[in-house]
């Protein structure tokens, strides 16, 4: 019989952050900041990459409903300009500055804070947090549903790709629909495989 799932650490008005879409060849970074009450179900919280889509969708629902949270969302554009990493700690920031309350602690996600943090509290960078800390998987869950929501979407309105099944992540299709259709508008530039896609339309075209 296996055993009960672990119940993650769980400090009530402490901050969760992490974001998802870091590796994907094309889409947003998403982040999120996410605060648990006391007395919040830890039950089925974890690392959302160990959940089921349809596990992380019903576990968003009742953080969404139940804790504070805020998210934000970094377009390719900026995320070309900046380059991933500086996407990503941008968007954590924007995140936990944009959550309508005050830290006791921060958790962050990996091994790195975001720079420029001005707050009266601990910030502390937890690696695999997402699996340690019920607030920092809770930011998982939230940062990405709303990320694959995105790429679905942007599946319809690029269609061929497979953005709703691959959401963005290198595959085999993935590769392979680069080669016949190239890069469309939201891949990412300054990533390798979308470079030598758009070389090879380039001499394509030639």
């Amino acid at each position: 019989m296996a055993e009960p799932a672990r119940k993650l650490k769980h400090f009530p008005g402490a901050i969760g952050l992490d974001e998802a879409g870091r590796g994907p060849l094309a889409g947003p970074v998403v982040a999120a900041a996410v605060a648990l009450p006391k007395g919040f179900d830890r039950d089925g919280i974890r690392d959302s990459k160990k959940l089921t889509p349809k596990q992380r969708e019903k576990l968003a629902e009742r953080i969404k409903a139940e804790a504070a949270w805020a998210l934000c969302v970094v377009e390719v554009e900026e995320l070309d300009r900046l380059n991933i990493f500086w996407a990503s700690m941008m968007a954590m920031r924007r995140s936990l500055n944009s959550l309508p309350v005050e830290a006791t602690k921060v958790f962050v996600d990996g091994n790195r804070i975001p720079p420029d943090m001005k707050l009266g509290c601990e910030i502390e960078a937890v690696v695999g947090g997402d699996d340690r800390l019920a607030c920092v998987a809770a930011a998982s869950i939230i940062a990405k549903t709303t990320r694959d929501r995105m790429m679905r979407r942007y599946g319809e309105i690029y269609p061929g790709y497979g953005f709703e099944s691959h959401y963005g992540y290198s595959c085999p299709l993935h590769f392979k629909m680069l080669r016949e259709l190239g890069p469309c508008a939201i891949h990412r530039r300054t990533f390798a495989p979308v470079q030598e896609a758009l070389q090879g339309c380039l001499a394509f075209a030639d």
